[in-house]
């Protein structure tokens, strides 16, 4: 099994019950392994040292194929290894999203679909691309059932 830092293997970022459930094949080549290690170092294994609890990735590397299936963006960062969307079980997402948007650098945070009141809604979707980091953050929402992109975590 391949590590890409203390706490996460490849196989965590490759696993893919869409692909799975297709028969795609969902390996990354050796520059998106390469591009998982360095956002497993710099965003996902801090994450994991400061809640301490496990760090379940949703969607990791995503093959253009798996991406299609799902309805991705053609420019998606899992399409180049440089996004995870996440949950830690016990934290609510809008803390873990806030705990980011705070102490690392990022390309992109989304807090996605989390409901108010509701700590396990949603998901925190984090993009690391160390030639882009923005630190753009968005709150992605259902408005009149059209995904709708919302400034800042919201």
């Amino acid at each position: 099994m391949t590590q890409l830092s203390k706490n996460f293997s490849l196989a965590e970022f490759t696993k893919s019950e869409t692909a799975t459930r297709k028969g795609l094949d969902n390996t990354p080549t050796p520059e998106v392994v390469a591009s998982l290690q360095v956002l497993a170092e710099k965003v996902l294994q801090p994450v994991r040292e400061h809640f301490d609890r496990v760090v379940k990735i949703n969607s990791g590397y995503r093959a253009p194929e798996v991406n299609a299936s799902v309805g991705g963006s053609k420019t998606s960062d899992h399409c180049k290894g440089q996004a995870a969307d996440i949950e830690i079980t016990g934290v609510a997402n809008a803390d873990l999203a806030q705990w980011i948007m705070d102490n690392l650098d990022y390309t992109q945070l989304i807090l996605e679909f989390y409901t108010q009141g509701v700590p396990d809604s949603g998901w925190v979707h984090v993009s690391y691309d160390p030639n882009n980091l923005k630190k753009q953050e968005l709150t992605a929402t259902k408005i009149a059932g059209k995904t709708t992109y919302l400034n800042g975590l919201v």
